[in-house]
């Protein structure tokens, strides 16, 4: 099923690209991402700046970029993660995760889950 699914996901991100390539984007200076631990089932709200990292619980969570819609910064952002496990050498996620879709590009961890909310420009 997962194999499936994965193969499904490779199929359509370059029609995403594709779709997204016609609107243009502007970046953000930091990205808000909302995590939870499936366990204790809290919640925290994460602002993170570009190019910074930051450790939740058990992952490092770093945001290499995050872009939206110009002019209408409250629309669908998406933004490039890269989110380890501490314990692991290899990252759970690297690549775009996209505010009104996560499950389409997710983290597939067996405690934690983190998805984008929006990004955010300096006043």
């Amino acid at each position: 099923m997962i194999r499936i699914f994965g193969f499904c996901l490779a199929l359509l991100l370059p029609v995403i690209a594709v779709a997204q390539s016609n609107v243009k984007t502007k970046s953000g200076a930091t990205v808000q991402l909302r995590a939870l631990d499936t366990i204790t089932g809290l919640v925290e709200d994460i602002d993170l700046a570009v190019g910074d990292t930051t450790v939740y619980e058990r992952l490092m969570i770093s945001v290499k970029e995050c872009r939206y819609p110009s002019g209408n910064i409250s629309a669908d952002a998406f933004a490039y993660l890269v989110i380890r496990d501490v314990r692991e050498t290899l990252p759970a996620f690297e690549g775009w995760m996209i505010a009104s879709s996560p499950a389409l590009s997710a983290l597939e961890h067996p405690r934690y889950d983190v998805w984008v909310l929006h990004c955010k420009v300096d006043e």
